[in-house]
């Protein structure tokens, strides 16, 4: 198979500044036992009967017991997310219809991984023979935004300076604090089990120019490393179908808000790189090693850690860099009018929390469910 990196440069060269496409991913439940249930094939297929936008709208991910729902592109922050909005409403009523639950964690905190179903798509069967416990392992679920970047070379230079904000929106969304029955001990299991287990994952190193990447993947198809650009899953990349820049190292979300106000950053985030880009505002790329030792500090601890500031070399607390971030990106919220409200504790703080005060794994888990329900199916006007 031939990835066409010359349409792509073109795609590029014609994309819109700041078009917005959301992509949230969903755990399949059973609404007594909150254990994963592997109904998507059934939700797709009842979709396809009964709701022609929400069937064009959803995807399978990997495991039968998950299900992405997509906003499409917005021309702007708030049609996507009116888009999603809609699409999510139809998505939760029609689960209620056909009796099952969603979730919206990072992981699932007990159900075995052994026993869920990969789909039966070319696509996934691939990836079943190539990576066999890699894939197997991989019951994650995740939030990502794409945002049109005109121009290959500028997309690129997008990435490159967004990669030392990577850990610090993994911070902000860390939402899997159980794996495997238990307490991981961590803030982001869904980070460890994904991001530091696949291969092509994580944070890349810097290209610096668009044909640097399309040498790199040229190589990876050249030498049989992969046969589809999908196969490529770092935490933020260059869609080359779309013309996007599409960031990915967050977590799924336990509410709407929270979800929206992570998009909204992500977003914003792009449109300062590519603001900072064009006004040729000075950045030196951090090494790998720096940017990896602040991925490890937000799986870790999230936002109850510290950080590393990698301009003065000091530790400082994870909400002091959230606080950093979003001053970095108040011109472009500004311009965009997207406004970002974080909750005062994230998804595995607010978990954590119960923990610490004595609650048990199934009522945490119970909780969170019962967030994700009373948030995303509402209909809700933008």
């Amino acid at each position: 198979m031939t990835l066409d990196l010359d349409s792509a440069r073109q795609r590029f060269e014609g994309s819109t500044d700041f078009t917005v496409g959301i992509e949230e991913e969903f755990a399949i439940l059973d609404p007594a036992t909150l254990a994963l249930a592997s109904r998507f094939e059934e939700l797709r297929d009842a979709a396809a009967a009964a709701d022609p936008v929400l069937s064009d709208s959803i995807a399978g991910e990997l495991i039968a017991s998950e299900i992405e729902i997509r906003s499409g592109r917005g021309e702007d922050f708030a049609d996507a997310v009116a888009r999603q909005r809609d699409r999510r409403r139809r998505l939760f009523s029609l689960a209620g219809a056909q009796g099952a639950a969603l979730g919206a964690t990072g992981t699932h905190p007990f159900s075995d991984y052994r026993e869920q179903r990969i789909i039966d798509t070319e696509h996934y069967r691939r990836l079943d023979q190539e990576l066999r416990y890699v894939v197997w392992r991989n019951n994650s679920w995740s939030v990502h935004a794409h945002v049109g970047v005109r121009g290959p070379d500028r997309a690129v230079a997008v990435c490159d300076r967004l990669r030392p904000a990577l850990p610090v929106l993994l911070a902000i969304s860390a939402n899997s604090p159980y794996l495997d029955g238990r307490d991981s001990g961590l803030h982001s299991a869904r980070s460890q089990i994904f991001t530091r287990t696949f291969p092509r994952c994580g944070i890349p190193d810097p290209l610096g120019s668009w044909d640097a990447f399309q040498e790199y993947v040229e190589l990876l198809v050249r030498t049989r490393s992969v046969v589809e650009y999908t196969q490529v899953w770092w935490s933020i990349r260059p869609h080359i179908d779309f013309g996007t820049v599409e960031l990915r190292i967050c977590d799924a979300q336990m509410t709407a808000p929270e979800s929206e106000a992570l998009a909204g950053l992500m977003v914003a985030c792009v449109a300062q790189a590519a603001r900072d880009v064009d006004e040729g505002v000075p950045f030196a790329d951090p090494a790998p090693r720096l940017v990896e030792e602040n991925l490890w500090r937000a799986i870790r601890w999230g936002l109850d850690g510290e950080l590393i500031d990698l301009d003065a070399g000091e530790e400082e607390p994870a909400a002091r860099a959230v606080a950093r971030l979003l001053d970095w990106t108040a011109p472009m919220r500004s311009e965009l009018g997207i406004e970002v409200a974080l909750p005062e504790l994230n998804g595995a703080q607010r978990q954590r929390r119960m923990i610490e005060a004595g609650a048990a794994r199934d009522e945490v888990f119970a909780a969170a469910v019962q967030e994700t329900a009373d948030t995303y199916a509402q209909e809700v006007v933008a």
